[in-house]
This record gives structure tokens, C-alpha cells and sequence, in this order.
């Protein structure tokens, strides 16, 4: 039975649901121009050979965008994994195990995308 001051607040019985909600659309809302700046940059550098695209993405602002891309990305596609196992997977040691490995995955492709994109804009 929840408080009246936790249904102001709109925490449920785990106290995190109204963050998770929240964060879930703030990172949404962040992917938005950045996803638009990802396909213009596609687009406009398609044909482009190696050299063009990698001076390209080591333009500081290019990287920096990109790079919070990456982050916004990842953070948002692990929430939305969080929340696909936690209503449709009901055994609690498979739901343990799901969640583990994607939060795993989740980290390691956003690790993996961060370290491509610094290496392609440093020219290491």
C-alpha cells in the first residue's frame, strides 16, 4: 500500500519507477537530433572513401556529437531491455541471468562504439 506522498511522487512499491520513466524519455527525446545529425552524416558522405569520413569524424564537434550519440544510445537501449525482461521473462533465475547479460551487453556495445569512434577520430 503506497504513502500518499509516494503517490505524489509516483514511486511505486520499488521506488524507482517514476525515474526509470523518466530517464527512458529524456534519453528518447536526446536520440532525436542525434540520430537526425547521424543519417545527415551518412548521407552526405556516402561514396566518400576512408580518409574523407575519418577527417570528418575528427572534427571535434562531429566526435563529441557522435560520442553522445553512443552514450545516449546505449543508456537507452539498456533501459528498454531492463524493462522487456523484467514484464515478459517470470522465472526469477532466468530473469536474473537475462538481466545480466544485458546489461553486459548494453555496456559492451557502447563501450565498443566509443572506443571505434575515438580511434577512428584520433587516426590511431
Amino acid at each position: 500500500m503506497a504513502t500518499p506522498l509516494a503517490k505524489v511522487r509516483g514511486l511505486g512499491s520499488a521506488h524507482r519507477g517514476a525515474e526509470t520513466f523518466w530517464r527512458q524519455r529524456m534519453t528518447a527525446v536526446a536520440n532525436i537530433p542525434l540520430v537526425i545529425f547521424l543519417i545527415l552524416s551518412i548521407v552526405t558522405h556516402i561514396g566518400a572513401d576512408y580518409a574523407m569520413v575519418r577527417a570528418y569524424l575528427a572534427q571535434p564537434l562531429v566526435a563529441l556529437a557522435m560520442l553522445a550519440l553512443v552514450i545516449s544510445a546505449s543508456i537507452h537501449m539498456r533501459i528498454g531491455l531492463k524493462e522487456i525482461i523484467e514484464d515478459y521473462v517470470h522465472g526469477e533465475g532466468a530473469k536474473v541471468a537475462a538481466l545480466l547479460l544485458a546489461n553486459f551487453f548494453a555496456v559492451g556495445v557502447g563501450l565498443a562504439s566509443a572506443l571505434a569512434l575515438v580511434k577512428i577520430s584520433l587516426g590511431t
